[in-house]
C-alpha cells in the first residue's frame, strides 16, 4: 500500500511538470514574438537615436563655428555631447527590455565612490581637458613640446580624455590630457615670430672675421629673415676641434623650418666660397722619432 502511495505521488509530480512544460511550450511562440518586437523596437530606437545625435552634434558644431569658438572647444564639447547622448540612448534601450532606468541611475550613484576610484585616470584626463580649454596653454594648430614624454608636434585635436598630435615626421601621437595639464608645455606658435639659432664650426686656423662676414651676408640676403629684428653672428664656443660660430635671427613662425634649412645650406655654400674649412671630428696622433721602428 505504501508503494502505491509513492507511485501516485510520483505520477502527480510528473503530471504537474508535464503540465508546466506544456504551458511553457504553448507560451513560447508568444514570448519569442514579444522578444522579437522588443529587439526590433531597440534597433529602431538605436537607428533613430543615432541619427538624432548626429543631427544635434552637427547643429552644435555649426552654432559654435558661427560664434567663432576655437577648434579645440568645438572638439571637446562635441565629444562630451556624444558620450552623454549615447549614454541616455543606452538607458532608453535598456528600459525597453524591462530594466528600470531609475534603478540603474540610482545604482550608479550609490557606487559613485567605487566608479570614481576605478575611473580615476579617466576623470583626471577629463579635468585636464577642461583646464586646457580654460587656461589655453595651446590650441589646435599650435606647435608644442611637452616635457613629460618629450613629444613635440602640431596639435590636431583636443578630445575629452586625450589630445592628438602630428610630429614633424608625420607620426600621430595621442597623449592623455591629465599628463599635458601637469607637465611643462613649450608653445612655439604662441608668438607671431620665432628666433632661429644655428651653430656652425670652423677650423681653428680659419679666418674668423671672414667667416663671420660670410655668414652675416647669408642672414642679410635671406628674404624671410625679419629686417626689423637684429641679426647676429658670434663666437659661441671654443670646442675641442672647432671654433663654433653662432647665427641668430628672427622669422615668421610659419616659415621657421624652411628658413632654418635654407640658412644651413646657404651657410655651407658661403663658407665654401670663402674657403673657410668646416672641420670634422678627428684624432691627431703624434709619434716620437724614437718610437718609429724600422
Amino acid at each position: 500500500m505504501l508503494v502505491t502511495s509513492d507511485m501516485e505521488i510520483d505520477i502527480e509530480q510528473i503530471s504537474r511538470e508535464l503540465s508546466a512544460l506544456e504551458q511553457f511550450v504553448d507560451a513560447l511562440p508568444e514570448k519569442a514574438f514579444g522578444l522579437g518586437i522588443r529587439v526590433l523596437i531597440a534597433a529602431l530606437l538605436f537607428f533613430v537615436g543615432s541619427k538624432l545625435i548626429k543631427l544635434v552634434r552637427r547643429i552644435t558644431k555649426k552654432s559654435l563655428q558661427r560664434a567663432s569658438a576655437e577648434t579645440g572647444v568645438i572638439q571637446f564639447l562635441d565629444g562630451l555631447i556624444k558620450v552623454g547622448l549615447y549614454g541616455l540612448l543606452i538607458l532608453m534601450i535598456a528600459g525597453n527590455f524591462g530594466f528600470d532606468a531609475t534603478g540603474v541611475v540610482a545604482l550608479v550613484g550609490s557606487a559613485g565612490v567605487t566608479v570614481g576610484l576605478a575611473l580615476q585616470g579617466s576623470l583626471s584626463n577629463l579635468a585636464g581637458g577642461v583646464l586646457i580649454l580654460m587656461l589655453k596653454p595651446f590650441k589646435v594648430g599650435d606647435y608644442i613640446a611637452e616635457s613629460g614624454h618629450g613629444t613635440e608636434g602640431t596639435v590636431k585635436e583636443i578630445g575629452i580624455f586625450y589630445s592628438r598630435f602630428e610630429t614633424p615626421d608625420g607620426k600621430t601621437v595621442v597623449l592623455p590630457n591629465g599628463s599635458l595639464a601637469n607637465n611643462a608645455i613649450t608653445n612655439a606658435s604662441y608668438a607671431p615670430f620665432r628666433r632661429v639659432d644655428l651653430k656652425i664650426g670652423i677650423a681653428y686656423d680659419a679666418d674668423i672675421k671672414a667667416a663671420k662676414q660670410a655668414l652675416l651676408a647669408v642672414l642679410e640676403q635671406d628674404a624671410d629673415v625679419m629686417s626689423t629684428e637684429p641679426v647676429q653672428v658670434f663666437v659661441d664656443d671654443l670646442a675641442d676641434s672647432a671654433v663654433v660660430l653662432g647665427m641668430r635671427c628672427f622669422c615668421e613662425n610659419a616659415k621657421y623650418w624652411d628658413v632654418r634649412w635654407r640658412l644651413l645650406e646657404n651657410a655651407k655654400l658661403a663658407l665654401d666660397a670663402a674657403q673657410i674649412e668646416i672641420p670634422f671630428a678627428q684624432i691627431d696622433v703624434h709619434m716620437k722619432a724614437s718610437d718609429i721602428k724600422d
